[in-house]
C-alpha cells in the first residue's frame, strides 16, 4: 500500500530523521554543544515525513457524501494496463 499511495519519500524521510537520532545521542553522552543541531535536523525531518504521510489524504477526491474516497486498487489496476 505505501508503493500504490507514493508514500516511498515519506518512509525515508521519517527513517532519515531516526537515523539523525543516533548522533545527536552519541553527542549528547560526550557532552558536546552542536549534538542539539542533529536533534533539531532529526525532529523537522520527522515533522515533514508526517505532513509528507497526510498529503494523500488531504487532496483526497471527495464523494457526493463529502467522505474522501482513497482508491488504492484502482491506481494498481492502472499500473498493470499501461505494463502491457
Amino acid at each position: 500500500m505505501v508503493k500504490v499511495l507514493k508514500l516511498q519519500n515519506a518512509v525515508i524521510v521519517i527513517v532519515l530523521g531516526l537515523l539523525l537520532l543516533i548522533p545527536y545521542k552519541v553527542m549528547s553522552i560526550n557532552r558536546m554543544d552542536s549534538s542539539i543541531y542533529f536533534l533539531e535536523a532529526s525532529g523537522a525531518l520527522l515533522i515533514i515525513g508526517a505532513l509528507m504521510f497526510l498529503y494523500p489524504i488531504l487532496l483526497g477526491k471527495k464523494d457526493k457524501e463529502g467522505n474522501v474516497e482513497l482508491d488504492p486498487e484502482q491506481e494498481i489496476v492502472e499500473e498493470a494496463d499501461g505494463k502491457n
